[in-house]
C-alpha cells in the first residue's frame, strides 16, 4: 500500500496542464526478479519517476516506453527477457534470470479510469480489494475490482470474461494468491490478479522513549502509526512528530477510541505492568492479529495467570496472536535495535512468513504462488535462545 500512497501524493503535486504521465506495472515474473507482481512507479515525460519496478535496471528502458505510450495515448505491455544476453544492448544488464512482463498505461486526469484516481479510493479503505487487469493485446489496462463483500467496484466490458475473472476475483480473499493467468473467451486474454490490502496500522500503547524508534521505523514503512499513553508527559508531539494519531487515554476506553482491525498491529511497552496488563485484557477480543507485549516471558505468564483467575482462558488461537517476549531474535539490546526487531517481527506476521534467514529459504525469495508454508532453519550463534528482554 505504501506505494499505492507514494504515486497518489506524487500524482497530486503534477500539473498536468503541462506535464504527461504513466503508470507502470510489474504484471507478471516467470522466474527471478528484484521486485513482485504489483510493483508500480509513476513516470513522467520530464524523464522522472516515483516507486520502481526493479532495482534500478528497467526504469530507464521503462522510461522510454512510457514516452511513447504517453503521445499516442495507448496501453501496452513490455517484456523483458534478463536470461538473454542480448538484454545488455538495451542498458538492462540485470542477471535476475527472469522474464518480467509490465504494463505501461497513459494516465489522463479526465477519465474516470484513470488508475492513480482508482488508487485514491484505494487507500481509504480499510477492507481488501481484489483487482483484476488486462495486460494482454485486447482491451489492455481494464480493470476489474471487487470488494470484500462481493460488491463490483468496478467491471471488464468484456461480460463472459468479467464472469470468469469474477469467481477468481472472491477466491484471492482467502487463498491471497496475486497471479497472472490466461482465459479464453473467443480469444485469449492474460489478466494479472492482486489482492490489494489496506495499509498496515500500528498502535503503540506507552510512549516511553524506546516506543520513538519503533514509531519513526514504522512511519518509513508507510504504516499508520497511533502513539497512547495515560501518562502526558510522554505523549508529548515533539517526541513523535510524524505519527497520525497521539493521545492521551484511559486503559478503559481504548477499544473505543481506536478502530482496531485485521489490519492492526498492537503493541504494549509502557514499561507499566498494570497498565500492559489491563490493555491486554482489552486487546485479546479484538481482531488484531499482532499484540506484542516488551519485557520477558514471565511478565505475561504472570498476566495469564491472574486472566485464569478472573474466568478468562487465552485458548491456542489468540495465544498465536500474543508475542511475548516481542520481536524477532536479532540481538537487540539498544532500543533502536529494539524497534528493528520490533517492525520485523510486525512485517513478518502480516507477510505470513517465519522471519529467518533467507539463505535457508528453498525456492523464490518473493512469494509469487499464493502463502507459503516455507518454514526457515535457525541457526543462533553463542550458547542458546535469549529468553529475555530487558523491561526497562
Amino acid at each position: 500500500m505504501k506505494d499505492f500512497k507514494t504515486i497518489v501524493e506524487e500524482y497530486q503535486k503534477l500539473d498536468l496542464k503541462d506535464k504527461r504521465a504513466a503508470l507502470a506495472t510489474v504484471v507478471k515474473v516467470c522466474g527471478s526478479s528484484y521486485r513482485s507482481p504489483g510493483a508500480r512507479m509513476l513516470i513522467t515525460d520530464d524523464g522522472k519517476w516515483v516507486g520502481s519496478i526493479s532495482g534500478g535496471c528497467l526504469e530507464g528502458d521503462a522510461l522510454r516506453k512510457a514516452r511513447k505510450v504517453m503521445s499516442d495515448k495507448v496501453a501496452m505491455t513490455v517484456t523483458y527477457d534478463t536470461t538473454e544476453e542480448s538484454n545488455q544492448n538495451l542498458g538492462i544488464g540485470l542477471g535476475c534470470n527472469g522474464v518480467i512482463d509490465v504494463l505501461i498505461e497513459p494516465i489522463d486526469p479526465t477519465s474516470n479510469d484513470n488508475p492513480v484516481s482508482i488508487f485514491t479510493e484505494f487507500i481509504k479503505t480499510d477492507k481488501p480489494l481484489a483487482v483484476a487487469t488486462i495486460f494482454s493485446e485486447k482491451n489492455t489496462a481494464e480493470k476489474f475490482i471487487l470488494n470484500e463483500d462481493g460488491i463490483v467496484v468496478n467491471k471488464f466490458t468484456n461480460p463472459e470474461l468479467a464472469s470468469l475473472v469474477e469467481k477468481d476475483l472472491k477466491n484471492i480473499f482467502t487463498s491471497h494468491r496475486s497471479e497472472a493467468k490466461k482465459y479464453s473467451v473467443a480469444e485469449e486474454f492474460e489478466v494479472f490478479l492482486e489482492l490489494v490490502q489496506p495499509t498496515l496500522s500500528v498502535i503503540l500503547f506507552g510512549g516511553g522513549f524506546d516506543a520513538r524508534p519503533v514509531s519513526r521505523l514504522a512511519k518509513s514503512l508507510g504504516w499508520e502509526v497511533s502513539v497512547t499513553d495515560e501518562c502526558v508527559a510522554h505523549i508529548a508531539p515533539v517526541f513523535f512528530p510524524t505519527v497520525d494519531k497521539l493521545t492521551m487515554c484511559d486503559r478503559k476506553f481504548i477499544d473505543r477510541d481506536f478502530k482496531i482491525t485485521p489490519y492492526t498491529a498492537c503493541v504494549l511497552m509502557s514499561h507499566n505492568y498494570e497498565y500492559d496488563r489491563d490493555v491486554l485484557r482489552k486487546l485479546i477480543f479484538t481482531k488484531t492479529p499482532y499484540i506484542g507485549l516488551l519485557g520477558p516471558r514471565k511478565r505475561f505468564d504472570k498476566m495469564r495467570d491472574e486472566f485464569r483467575e478472573e474466568g478468562i482462558e487465552i485458548d491456542n488461537d489468540t495465544l498465536s496472536r500474543i508475542h511475548s517476549p516481542i520481536g524477532l531474535d536479532i540481538g537487540a539490546e539498544a532500543p533502536d535495535e529494539i524497534a528493528v526487531a520490533i517492525i520485523a517481527e510486525v512485517q513478518s506476521k502480516f507477510s505470513h512468513r517465519s522471519g529467518g534467514f533467507l539463505k535457508y529459504r528453498h525456492g523464490p525469495i518473493h512469494q509469487r504462488d499464493g502463502l507459503s508454508d516455507q518454514v526457515f532453519k535457525q541457526v543462533y550463534l553463542g550458547t542458546g535462545i535469549r529468553d529475555r528482554q530487558k523491561n526497562g
